[in-house]
């Protein structure tokens, strides 16, 4: 359920930079729009420069720059100049609407320097012996008539914004998470059913709320894997009942057919190619039941069919009489077994099957033994590192190719030579080495040998 919280986080992550940028965004406006409002002020500075440049002319009229006055023209400005001693009009512009006053007061210019005449607003200007008012269309300009601020409000202005947009990003939070908590509770038991299929378990979600048809495909999901997983677990089975029936069908015949071999082979009334002829069927009779034998193992290790009675066990001893009981087999001495451990090492304690370790370490030396059938000399040892105690089992003899290595280590069933069957196959021995290997924890590794030949390392973890 990490995936949820996580999903949430997201969801509020997402919200609370879209309230930052919302806010940087609106800020920038602002400062956009302010700034395009900042000309607005220049009704104050054009009536102090109509009030500087009106001027008393020569013939005793009041005139202004042309250029001043054909900016009034263009904008639709009338102007007035008022005179300090009589607040008569004394100057005007010819577009003055004929309801503005020629005489004021003093109340009457205090309300036009911060409001309006008749409607349109006023901005006035100081002149050397009277006032200056220029009119701007009406609606043109909005003037605050009382501008005036408690300073405490003022001065507390920052802690006020800061308390509102918090208080706004808290109500924005509620209201989201109140409008997506059906949503969140929707998604809950989906994630909870997506992560379930893996495990092989069937998973039923309730088919409602916004994600009902997910949820509805989660199940059919399910459904699907699971008739797949019953329709599997019936192939296997019946191809684990199919191998121990075949080979125990195949048993008595077999032992039939050794037997009678066995007899020809020694019978002194036959010919020399007709015992050699029986000797061969005796050899290669021996290697189908080991065959049998292994391809039964390997089928229960696979499907878990085989008992594991793992005890602490002495692994040097274990590996030392395997080895003990092939050089007593070996008569001729044509596979030699050089014994590699250090003597000083008598005990390195591993928890698991006897029996099963035997027999791997068994198939990794007639491994050794069926690949040089003219001889080599075969490299048994056992060491400790890192608590993990590794059996290592190696020839100098022919070899194999770095592409056969790869094969071995990577291939389902450790099978090749298939274009030739009469040469020896690194088949269901190694298989069963990995399996073996593999029900105690443990690692196989196959890679070249120091000696020049074929090598295997098996690694098991050592008792605490």
């Amino acid at each position: 359920m990490r995936s949820v919280p996580k999903l949430i986080r997201r969801y509020i992550g997402i919200l609370m930079l879209s309230c930052v940028l919302l806010v940087i965004l609106n800020i920038i406006l602002l400062a956009v729009f302010v700034a395009n409002q900042t000309p607005n002020a220049s009704p104050w500075k054009t009536a102090e420069e109509v009030a500087k440049t009106l001027k008393l002319a020569d013939n005793g009229e009041y005139e202004l720059p042309d250029s001043i006055a054909l900016e009034l023209k263009n904008s639709n400005v009338w102007a007035i100049y008022i005179d300090n001693g009589t607040k008569q009009v004394i100057w005007k512009t010819d577009n003055l609407p004929k309801t503005i006053p020629i005489l004021y007061t003093l109340s009457d210019i205090a309300s036009l320097t911060r409001g309006y005449i008749e409607g349109y607003p006023t901005f006035t200007g100081e002149a050397e012996n009277g006032l200056v008012v220029l009119g701007y269309p009406k609606d043109s300009f909005w003037k605050h008539m009382w501008p005036s601020w408690d300073y405490y409000f003022i001065a507390n202005l920052p802690k006020t914004v800061l308390t509102v947009f918090v208080i706004n990003a808290a109500l924005i939070f509620i209201i989201y998470m109140a409008a997506n908590s059906k949503l969140i509770r929707s998604i809950r038991p989906i994630v909870n059913g997506i992560q379930s299929l893996p495990t092989g378990e069937p998973v039923y979600v309730k088919e409602k709320g916004l994600l009902s048809e997910l949820a509805m495909n989660i199940n059919k999901t399910s459904e699907i894997l699971q008739s797949q997983k019953d329709q599997l677990r019936r192939k296997e089975t019946a191809r684990a009942n199919w191998i121990a029936g075949v080979s125990h069908d195949i048993r008595t015949p077999l032992s039939m057919v050794m037997g009678y071999a066995g007899q020809l082979k020694d019978d002194p009334h036959i010919t020399q190619d007709a015992r050699q002829k029986a000797k061969v069927i005796v050899k290669q009779s021996e290697r189908i039941k080991n065959l049998i034998n292994d391809l039964n193992l390997a089928s229960k290790l696979e499907y878990n069919m085989q008992p594991i009675n793992s005890k602490r066990e002495n692994l040097i001893a274990i590996v030392r009489q395997v080895v003990v009981d092939f050089i007593n087999m070996d008569i001729d001495n044509t596979h030699p077994i050089e014994w590699e451990t250090d003597e000083s090492l008598t005990v390195y304690p591993v928890n698991v099957d006897k029996t099963l370790i035997k027999r791997a370490v068994s198939n990794l030396i007639q491994n050794c033994i069926n690949h040089n059938e003219q001889g080599c000399k075969i490299y048994v040892s056992v060491a400790v590192d890192n608590g993990k105690c590794t059996v290592t089992v190696a020839d100098d003899g022919t070899g194999v190719t770095d592409e056969q290595i790869e094969k071995l280590n990577n291939a389902p069933h450790y099978m090749f030579c298939d274009e030739n069957t009469t040469e020896q196959r690194h088949g269901l021995g190694l298989l069963i080495v990995k399996q073996i290997a593999a029900v105690h924890g443990g690692t196989t590794v196959i890679e070249h040998s120091p000696y020049g030949g074929f090598s295997v390392k098996l690694t098991l973890p050592c008792c605490e």
